[in-house]
């Protein structure tokens, strides 16, 4: 059996007296899709931002590639992207601008053919010469999309990100997910508010609630677990207890 590429053991984070993430402890093996899920207000946010090295934890460890993201930050991160609809790049460069800065922060060799690749695969032609700051929501998304491909990574944190896609370039964008795991083995963690999104693309989910882990499975596990005709029906009665 092979070793998580990630590993997440009692994770927490406290500001003052408030505990956003609450003793957390999961696992993505090489090439699975982990859907991480939950109301607005559990804990996600703060758990991407510590595993991307934003946020330092109050308790617990991260491992990525059997390495402690403590001590290893740099070589860790260089196998690493992150998508996001609510991030965004300098909005006076040109979209391929960039890609070529993304680029070039990575240390990429061959930049031009695998700008080229990215556009192509992501249907970005008619825009890759347009100033970042007059996209569209769908494009700025494809943008950070294209940026997190870009390198190549092992591992990709997805947040949200069809949420300013119209269906058919949000259904090709899952596609294309599908494709790189199924191609390069990629592993990825994706959060979503669609939750037929949630079950097609995660092999796994973990719920957090009020920062702590309440249910973890399939989506079907969880559904019946809880007694509820769907994923949605679940995330409304734990969004409601919540107080959300």
């Amino acid at each position: 059996m092979s070793s998580p590429i990630l590993q997440v053991l009692n994770l927490s984070k406290r500001f003052g007296d408030f505990s956003a993430v609450n003793d957390i402890t999961f696992a993505i093996k090489p090439g699975e899709i982990l859907g991480l899920l939950g109301p607005n207000g559990a804990g996600k946010t703060t758990t991407i931002q510590m595993l991307l090295g934003l946020v330092t934890p109050t308790a617990g460890s991260i491992h990525m590639f059997g390495l402690d993201l403590s001590t290893h930050r740099e070589a860790i991160l260089q196998q690493v992207n992150f998508s996001s609809t609510y991030i965004s790049m300098p909005q006076s460069l040109t979209v391929e601008e960039n890609l070529w800065v993304v680029a070039r922060l990575y240390g990429l060799s061959e930049i031009q053919r695998r700008v080229d690749e990215i556009v192509k695969k992501l249907e970005m032609e008619e825009f890759r010469h347009k100033v970042t700051r007059k996209l569209s929501s769908g494009q700025m998304t494809r943008l950070t999309l294209a940026k997190a491909f870009l390198t190549e990574p092992k591992i990709l944190f997805l947040d949200e990100p069809t949420a300013s896609l119209d269906p058919d370039i949000a259904h090709k964008i899952r596609a294309l997910l599908k494709e790189e795991r199924r191609s390069s083995g990629l592993s990825m963690l994706y959060t979503s508010h669609n939750m037929g999104e949630m079950e097609e693309m995660s092999d796994r989910i973990i719920f957090l609630q009020r920062g702590k882990i309440v249910a973890e499975g399939t989506a079907q596990e969880i559904v019946t677990r809880f007694g509820q005709e769907d994923l949605e029906e679940v995330f409304l009665k734990l969004a409601r207890e919540s107080g959300d």
